[in-house]
């Protein structure tokens, strides 16, 4: 038998990654066990099969030893699958080169027990079972064994929870940040490239903003920053999302927009910080808007909106630009 078609069907999952995280290859079972058909992971990137938290997990730990040590052996987490179920699974990896280009491979079992916090929780319900069934003494261990039990599964939650959290807010305006909104920029771009789903992006800076922390301090740059993000997200649409990206700078992707809605939207937005009441201060916005493309990647409508925004700056701020009129300007 052919070993490319023993490998395909190897009684373990297998997936081979670029060295920034791209699958390159696949086997069947993997694809069977995660639902998807096989062009569906090809050239997408590993971390978009996990949760946030896995993908955390996955960041924090795996390339950086891998990188270090040169594989992994043993590591417990979970894919979600296509069907958005976790999958949880035991991962071995080895980074190597082919044809002068660094990989990594891995071999996936799928696992069914649960992480060794969880495992600890089983244990201590099956020993409640086992003292339950021997004497009334042992009720009164139960019974404390029980609280530690219902406990511990409270503090797994209140973790994961936290983790969720951290993962996706800023914790100065309480928006959504970079990490959320780059995740989803991803997927509104795979939606687009699937379904044809329109969407725009939307990059917005405060004018003169370091002339408000100069002149004022902080608390009160900080001030208008949370302020702004109010106002922001008081008239973004419900399937619209609203992030801090940096500094002064927000971002929205704005869903089913094409150019013309994306423009009005984002004058909306930049006519309701020039005419909001911020006491003392005068705050405007400069706004840069690219919507998605045949072909488009994360970078490309960044740099889009990015280009568009200097040029709202370069022409007097307190304005609009979309990145198609500085195209057909050129």
């Amino acid at each position: 038998m052919d070993m490319q078609m023993q490998l395909d069907t190897a009684p373990c999952g297998f997936v081979s990654i670029s060295d920034a995280g791209l699958i390159q290859a696949v086997n069947q079972t993997l694809l069977n066990m995660l639902g998807y058909e096989r062009h569906e992971l090809l050239g997408q990137h590993i971390e978009s099969t996990m949760s946030v938290t896995n993908k955390l997990f996955f960041h924090t730990y795996f390339y950086p030893y891998i990188r270090l040590n040169g594989h992994v052996n043993e590591m417990y987490f979970s894919f979600r699958t296509s069907s958005r179920q976790e999958l949880p699974v035991l991962l071995n990896g080895v980074r190597q080169e082919r044809g002068g280009e660094p990989f990594i491979d891995c071999a996936i079992v799928m696992m069914r027990k649960r992480i060794e916090y969880e495992k600890d929780i089983l244990q201590t319900k099956t020993k409640l079972e086992q003292l339950y069934k021997e004497t009334q003494e042992a009720n009164t261990k139960l019974e404390r064994l029980n609280e530690e039990y219902v406990q511990k599964q409270q503090e797994l939650i209140k973790v994961n929870e936290e983790l969720e959290i951290k993962a996706t807010t800023d914790p100065l305006t309480g928006l959504r940040n970079r990490r959320y909104f780059q995740e989803q920029l991803i997927e509104h771009l795979n939606m687009f490239r699937t379904h044809d789903s329109p969407f725009s992006l939307l990059i917005m800076d405060i004018d003169h903003f370091k002339r408000i922390n100069d002149t004022f301090g902080h608390p009160v740059g900080d001030l208008v920053l949370t302020s702004l993000a109010r106002l922001l997200q008081s008239l973004a649409r419900k399937e619209d999302i609203i992030a801090r990206f940096g500094g002064e700078e927000f971002v929205a992707i704005v869903a089913e927009a094409g150019e013309g809605e994306a423009m009005g939207i984002a004058e909306s937005f930049r006519r309701a910080a020039a005419a909001a009441d911020w006491g003392e201060h005068s705050i405007t916005i400069s706004i840069g808007v690219s919507t998605a493309m045949e072909g488009d990647t994360e970078e490309a409508m960044l740099d889009r909106a990015d280009t568009a925004l200097y040029a709202s700056k370069s022409s007097g701020r307190n304005r609009v630009t979309h990145s198609a009129k500085l195209a057909e300007n050129e």
